[in-house]
């Protein structure tokens, strides 16, 4: 695959982060989908998770920023994000889960309702409210669970994650 091939469906992945579509990623993005998110399982913002969940969400901002935010205006534009966050952990999508990290891990602890890991249909609830298309969520979801267990590990979500982000992959 060429590079401009590669970036074409790079910048698709950009819209999953804009989620107010004011065409840049900055914190409110973060926030926003932190609330949709605490809404979603009935958590509430002041409780231990919703808390761990908003730091997260700025530790991942905070990451991502570092990453990409070229001009320090604290937004990421598209052009940013695809040079930035992408071209430059192309090869190391690890790197890429490793700054969601924070953010996942409270994540999977609110979506892990009755503490046996989470599954599939809470995962499909979590892509949903991120923006994935409803018909496309459940399949994600499900090819999450690369054991078919039933529940999806961190590692997992970890992995599926960064691969979506920085791979051309669909």
């Amino acid at each position: 695959m060429d590079s401009a091939e590669y970036e074409r469906k790079i910048a698709s992945r950009f819209a999953a982060f804009d989620q107010d579509g004011n065409g840049y990623i900055d914190r409110q993005d973060f926030s926003g989908a932190t609330a949709a998110l605490l809404a979603e399982f009935s958590t509430t913002a002041r409780c231990d998770k919703g808390q761990a969940l908003y730091s997260g969400a700025e530790a991942f901002w905070q990451g991502m920023a570092g990453i990409a935010d070229v001009d320090g205006d604290q937004r990421v534009t598209r052009p940013e994000f695809i040079t930035g966050a992408v071209k430059r952990l192309r090869d190391n999508p690890q790197r890429f889960a490793e700054i969601a990290r924070p953010f996942l891990h409270a994540l999977i602890d609110i979506a892990d309702e009755d503490g046996g890991g989470v599954t599939p249909s809470a995962a499909e609830r979590v892509l949903k409210v991120l923006g994935v298309e409803p018909s496309l969520a459940a399949a994600v979801a499900v090819g999450l669970d690369a054991d078919g267990d039933g529940r999806i590990a961190e590692e997992e979500i970890l992995s599926g994650f960064a691969s979506y982000f920085v791979t051309p992959e669909p």
